[in-house]
């Protein structure tokens, strides 16, 4: 289903973002209809990250509460970090 977006601009701002789609070789509703799925794919992605980070808290906490959780003093995490940056980076070449 397709739905019709209204807004008011002045005519200025219009003259000139016609001439901006013109150039482009594009309708100004064709350039207004890209640009807005291209916010909604952007929001779609937020989406998908805010899901995936509410899982991963989720799972902290719930490893946290069964008492499954492992903590490590800065030194440590220091540590475990350098080593997972450089397995990562050893992949890569």
């Amino acid at each position: 289903m397709e739905t019709r977006i209204q807004f008011r601009i002045n005519e200025e701002t219009k003259r000139l973002a016609q001439q901006s789609a013109d150039r482009r070789g594009v309708t100004l509703s064709d350039a207004c209809r890209t640009f807005t799925e291209g916010l909604a794919e952007e929001q779609l992605k937020v989406d998908m990250h805010e899901r995936w980070l509410s899982e991963e808290i989720d799972k902290a906490f719930s490893k946290l509460d069964s008492g499954r959780a492992e903590f490590f003093n800065r030194d440590e995490a220091k540590q475990l970090m350098l080593q997972r940056k450089e397995a990562i980076k050893s992949r890569h070449k």
